[in-house]
């Protein structure tokens, strides 16, 4: 779904920019452009960046145990 109609950028795209490296809106707005001209797209791209960085904590830190 778009998520910046100003610079036509997705959430898959703010999602491929979290899995590069970004950990924050100022590195996705740097890396992508959104929420650089109206502003309006930054909180949804916040959430999805928290989600997205959730998700990665979360499947790096497995919540099952091993039988020895």
């Amino acid at each position: 779904m778009y998520v910046c109609i100003c610079k036509g950028i997705t959430d898959s795209q703010i999602t491929d920019a979290v899995a590069e490296g970004a950990t924050n809106l100022r590195q996705v707005r740097k890396a992508l452009g959104v929420a650089s001209q109206c502003g309006k797209c930054g909180v949804l791209a916040q959430e999805i960046i928290d989600e997205t960085l959730q998700m990665h904590t979360a499947c790096d830190n497995p919540l099952f145990y091993t039988a020895a």
